[in-house]
């Protein structure tokens, strides 16, 4: 019986030694759109069509709002205490660059265009695999003030809603906000932050979900349907790329949206989360794969490209030039 206990215990210790050695995803804090636009923290710049858009000046806000940087700061520490690491916002913004905030164009040969938001860009010099989508109010009841909040997490790279909590912190009238809001949270991250780890690890296990375009500049010798030699055998252009994505998607899952001639698209692109490099395991993103099937290409049939990325989780190959 004793030996029993033992072994149980020990494979407890293992267990939990294990947890604690497993990849935690990356996460930014970041306050919502609805909160932004509330404050009216935004600006407006044009896409790729012309048409002025409007969206949140994250640093407009964090100059104007106290409050804001404070409920930042705490929500960073609570995710900090729980062993997440944290992409800090405001020190991002500092580190972009006047030239990241040009915006780059191009039009397809089916004459669409390209054109990276504002958001888009955060998201990829962030390179969080989490986006945590806050918006809180302070209220005041008498003399004491209490904080409701609406928290999101959100998949960094299709958007795609993780989990979510909301509720009301007990009214004070001493406490700061940093501790209102630390009061109103608390109860709900155990259970928030255990539904982003099992989003990370499937993502880890199964690989990151994207979209990829491959199109042709006008220069470009070949379409998707001519023929060509390729290891021993007549393939089309198309058969070569579906080809590397079998070979180099997580499991070999992709989706086919698109077959044309002189464009393909896939979705529900499995990407893996990590590469080795130089014999060391680094992150990697959608651009990065992407440049790998544009290397693969160039050196097996002799085609220039250049990459444009549409948000972090899609990014366009066009074929022919640079």
């Amino acid at each position: 019986m004793k030996r029993i206990v033992l072994f149980a215990f020990g494979l407890l210790l293992l267990s939990a030694n294990a947890f604690s050695q497993a990849k935690k995803p990356t996460i930014m804090v970041v306050p919502s759109s609805i909160y932004m636009e509330r404050h009216n923290y935004t600006t407006t710049y044009q896409d790729g069509f012309g048409k002025t858009k409007s969206t949140p000046d994250y640093d407009k806000a964090f100059r104007q709002d106290e409050n804001l940087r404070l409920v930042i700061s705490e929500m960073g520490k609570i995710m900090a205490d729980r062993g997440f690491p944290l992409k800090d916002l405001e020190q991002t913004l500092r580190g972009m660059s006047s030239d990241d905030a040009q915006r780059e164009l191009l039009t397809s040969r089916s004459g669409s265009s390209i054109v990276e938001s504002p958001m888009d860009e955060l998201k990829r010099v962030a390179k969080a695999d989490i986006i945590m989508d806050l918006d809180f109010t302070i209220k005041n009841q008498g003399p004491r003030k209490y904080i409701t909040f609406n928290l999101r997490g959100m998949d960094a790279y299709t958007d795609k809603l993780i989990t979510a909590a909301s509720g009301s912190g007990d009214p004070s009238a001493s406490a700061t906000v940093g501790t209102l809001l630390e009061e109103a949270v608390l109860n709900y991250m155990d259970g928030f932050n255990a539904a982003l780890q099992n989003h990370f690890n499937d993502m880890f296990a199964n690989g990151r979900e994207a979209k990829i375009t491959v199109l042709m500049f006008d220069s470009c010798p070949l379409s998707f349907e001519d023929e060509l030699q390729f290891m021993g055998e007549t393939v089309t252009l198309m058969d070569v790329v579906d080809y590397w994505l079998s070979e180099n998607c997580v499991h070999g899952r992709f989706s086919t949206n698109t077959a044309g001639e002189f464009e393909l698209v896939y979705e529900q692109v499995r990407t893996p989360l990590f590469r080795t490099v130089l014999g060391k395991e680094r992150p990697t993103d959608t651009r990065a794969f992407v440049n790998e099937l544009g290397k693969f290409l160039s050196e097996q049939i002799q085609l220039p490209y250049k990459i444009n990325t549409v948000g972090l989780g899609e990014a366009w190959l066009i074929l022919g030039d640079k």
